[in-house]
């Protein structure tokens, strides 16, 4: 099975968990790797901006994942 190739850690959460315990928390029992691949450069991209320019785009850091799943999930 394919591995994201990609880790990194936003303070003491990993973004692996970060998006886990996302999915965990709507109900879902895995995370759906497929989701989370296709988006992963999305999310990626988002925690890399600094606070002020997620502020630029109406999100604050805790928005993200709901922001690039907004599509099949509401928080």
């Amino acid at each position: 099975m394919p591995r994201d190739n990609v880790q990194m850690a936003m303070s003491k959460v990993s973004l692996g968990l970060k998006i886990d315990n996302f999915f965990a928390e709507r109900g879902f029992g895995v995370n759906p790797a497929g989701l989370r691949r296709a988006r992963l450069k999305q999310i990626i991209q988002l925690e890399a901006q600094s606070d002020n320019d997620l502020a630029r785009l109406g999100l604050k850091r805790d928005d993200i994942l709901p922001h690039v799943f907004r599509d099949i999930l509401y928080s």
